[in-house]
This record gives structure tokens, C-alpha cells and sequence, in this order.
């Protein structure tokens, strides 16, 4: 979710973008500059997206919505997971409560792993087809790029949610174990 290379910008116009290279993510935009920095040294500028810029489109705004309820989500689910395996371990026998804990966090990680998915697709579609964000000239970046590439943050979200939906696909299919009493002779 923090992750800033959501797409990567690759901009014609280096005068304020010195690499030619800008990275946008959800939550905000940056790139390095050597402008009004001494020679040698160069300095990475980010701006934080607000709720008032009407140019940002409102798949970056779903897609912070969207992580935040994953990250709840997921917090919910490893709690429900985690009382339920401290039921198994300190061996309580309340089966009911063992198998709802697992569910409960069996729902709550295939919900986290959707709310992750969304995005991720989504971000990925507008990487494909080139579509570009007219961002306000405080931002000092093109409204298209020459070209953009999918950033780390696809991959890693792609990983997430496969284990997220793994992860909630276990707990889902927990069965208390059945015990039999048995008897050795000696």
C-alpha cells in the first residue's frame, strides 16, 4: 500500500524531471530533480495527492479506499485466525467457537484479498492501455507519458493476493480434527 512505484512515467522533457523518470503512485507522485540543487547532487520531489484535486482520477481514490479496507480486513482475519489456533493449541473443545473463528477469518482474508485485487487489476489495465492523469501544473508532471511500465507495487500486490486468497481458502476448510480413543495392550 505505501509503495510509490504504482506506474512508472517515463517523460520526454527532462527540464524539471531530470531522470525522465516519474513514479505515481496511490497516495502520491514523485521524481528527482537537479533543478536548484548544487552541482552533483540531486533531490527527490513527491507531492501527496488531496481529496480536492478534481484532475486525479477516481481509480486512485478507489484504489486508497480499497487498500484501506484490505488492511483492516486483513487485520481482522489474522485476529480471528489467531484466536482460533490459541483455541486448538490450549487444547479448549468448544468446536463451534474453534471452526467460527476460522471462518470468520477465512472471510475476512478472501475480502482483503479481493479489496487488493481490485486495485491492482485496475492499475495494471491503465499501465497497458497508456492512459494518462492530468495532473495540476503544481505537480510539474506531463498529462501523458511517452511511455509507463507497471512499478513494483503490481507484483507485490499480485503476491499479496495470492496469499491472501490461499490464506483464507485454509482457514475456510478447517475441520476439527477427530479424535479416537485408543487402548494398547501390553
Amino acid at each position: 500500500m505505501g509503495i510509490v512505484e504504482w506506474r512508472v512515467w517515463h517523460v520526454n522533457n527532462t527540464t524539471i524531471i531530470s531522470s525522465g523518470i516519474a513514479w505515481v503512485g496511490i497516495w502520491k507522485v514523485c521524481f528527482i530533480s537537479y533543478l536548484h540543487i548544487s552541482p552533483g547532487h540531486k533531490e527527490q520531489f513527491c507531492h501527496k495527492f488531496s481529496g480536492y484535486d478534481s484532475s486525479i482520477p477516481h481509480e486512485i481514490y478507489a484504489a486508497q479506499g480499497l487498500m484501506l479496507i484490505a488492511m483492516f480486513a486483513g487485520l481482522l482475519g489474522l485476529a480471528a485466525t489467531i484466536l482460533a489456533l490459541r483455541n486448538v493449541y490450549m487444547g479448549i473443545t468448544h468446536k463451534t467457537l474453534i471452526t467460527r473463528f476460522f471462518l470468520m477469518g477465512g472471510f475476512f482474508y478472501i475480502l482483503a484479498g479481493l479489496c487488493v485485487l481490485i486495485p491492482v487489476s485496475w492499475n495494471f489495465y491503465s499501465v497497458a492501455h497508456n492512459q494518462s492523469i492530468a495532473f495540476p501544473p503544481s505537480y510539474y508532471m506531463p498529462s501523458s507519458p511517452a511511455a509507463q511500465e507497471a512499478g513494483a507495487a503490481i507484483p507485490v500486490g499480485i503476491v499479496a493476493v495470492i496469499l491472501l486468497l490461499l490464506s483464507g481458502t485454509f482457514s475456510l476448510s478447517y475441520r476439527i480434527p477427530v479424535t479416537t480413543d485408543t487402548i494398547t495392550k501390553s
